[in-house]
C-alpha cells in the first residue's frame, strides 16, 4: 500500500506541474497585486487563454523582456488549481514596424479588443488564429503603413464575424427573402444582415426599438468583396469617404450588437 501511495503522489505531482508549450499572439495586458501581470493571449493550441506572469513587473524578471502586448511569442505555462502561471517566453516577433504608427497601434488595439470581446476562453479555432496572425503580420509591413489599413481592419472584422457564424445576409433581404435591388439599403444585426427599405418601414411601425443603419448600395459591395476576396486584394480598394463611413458604421453596429446579445 505503502509503495502504490508514492506511486500516486509522484504520478499526481507530475500531473500538477505539466508544461504546456505554445505559440500566441498578446493581444492585452494587465497589472495584478504588487508585482503580477494577466497576459491575454490568442494562441495556435488552446484559443484564448489568461497566463500570470507572476512578479513580472520587478525589474529582477526574466521573464519581463520576453512577453508585451503585440509581441508573437512562444510561451511555456504550468496550469495551476486556478490560474495559468507563466514559465517561459520566446520572442518570435515584436512587430517592431508596426509601433512606429500611433494609428497602426491604434487598428492593432481594436483588432484585439473585438478578438478578446467575442472569443471563449480555451477554444481552439484554427482558422482565426490564421486570420489574426496574417493581419498582425500585414500591419506590420512597412508597405501597410502607405496603404489604407482601415480597410485591412474591416477585412479582418466582417471575416471574424464569418468564422463566428455571424455573415450577415448580403444577398436578399433577411426578412422577406427577396434579392436586394441596386435602391438604399438597412443593416439590421437583429436580422442577420441587410434588409430593404419595404420591410424596413413595416418592422419600425411594429417595433420602434429593433435599430437599422442606412448603407449605401458600395459599402454592402464593400463587405461583400471583403469576405470573398484575400487580403492582398481588400488593400488595392480606394472606396470613398462616404463608403468608408457607412463600412465604419456597419462594423461597429454588428460588433456592439455580437457584444451585447
Amino acid at each position: 500500500m505503502k509503495l502504490l501511495f508514492l506511486i500516486y503522489s509522484s504520478w499526481f505531482l507530475s500531473m500538477a506541474h505539466q508544461h504546456y508549450r505554445t505559440k500566441g499572439i498578446v493581444l492585452l495586458k494587465k497589472d495584478s497585486g504588487e508585482a503580477d501581470q494577466i497576459f491575454v493571449l490568442y494562441t495556435q493550441d488552446f484559443g484564448k487563454i489568461e497566463v500570470v506572469g507572476k512578479a513580472i513587473r520587478k525589474i529582477t524578471s526574466k521573464l519581463k523582456a520576453g512577453i508585451d502586448v503585440f509581441y508573437f511569442i512562444e510561451i511555456e505555462f504550468i496550469q495551476g488549481k486556478n490560474k495559468k502561471i507563466l514559465t517561459d517566453t520566446i520572442v518570435i516577433d515584436k512587430f517592431l514596424a508596426l509601433r512606429k504608427n500611433s494609428e497602426i497601434i491604434s487598428c492593432a488595439g481594436l483588432v484585439a479588443e473585438v478578438v478578446d470581446s467575442l472569443t471563449h476562453k480555451e477554444k481552439r479555432e484554427d482558422e482565426i488564429w490564421q486570420l489574426l496572425t496574417a493581419v498582425f503580420q500585414k500591419l506590420n509591413d512597412q508597405k501597410t503603413l502607405t496603404t489604407n489599413y482601415k480597410l485591412l481592419f474591416y477585412y479582418f472584422l466582417w471575416n471574424f464575424f464569418s468564422l463566428l457564424g455571424y455573415s450577415p445576409e448580403l444577398y436578399i433581404c433577411s426578412v422577406c427573402a427577396k434579392k436586394l435591388l441596386p435602391e438604399t439599403f438597412f443593416l439590421s444585426p437583429h436580422h442577420g444582415g441587410i434588409v430593404c427599405w419595404g420591410c424596413c418601414d413595416e418592422i419600425k411601425k411594429e417595433n420602434q426599438q429593433i435599430l437599422f443603419n442606412e448603407i449605401s448600395v458600395n459599402a454592402v459591395k464593400l463587405i461583400r468583396f471583403l469576405i470573398k476576396q484575400p487580403m492582398e486584394m481588400a488593400q488595392r480598394l480606394n472606396p470613398c469617404q462616404n463608403d468608408l463611413r457607412d463600412l465604419t458604421k456597419a462594423g461597429d453596429a454588428y460588433f456592439d450588437f455580437l457584444v451585447k446579445s
